[in-house]
């Protein structure tokens, strides 16, 4: 039986970033709430683990794929488009 050579990601780091978000965000759960830069240093950026912050890119991609947030033009300003479940 051949092994994969494919590595398995753990996307446990992503998935727990989401969280981290997701939480700031369902404390206020209203649509159209505003996630400034200080909000995001202060709730996401200086909790990440160093395997999270490989993730960073990723799960705020994945959000906005879901439809769930929306980065303003300044790449740090969120924007959550809706309720938090």
């Amino acid at each position: 039986m051949r092994r994969s050579s494919k590595k398995k990601i753990d996307i446990t780091p992503k998935n727990e970033v989401k969280q981290m978000f997701r939480s700031w965000f369902k404390k206020r759960n209203e649509v159209g709430q505003i996630m400034t830069k200080q909000d995001v240093v202060n709730t996401v950026l200086k909790n990440l683990t160093k395997e999270q912050d490989k993730f960073l890119s990723d799960a705020m991609d994945e959000m906005v794929f879901e439809g769930l947030i929306e980065v303003q033009e300044d790449g740090v300003t969120i924007v959550l488009k809706r309720k938090v479940k």
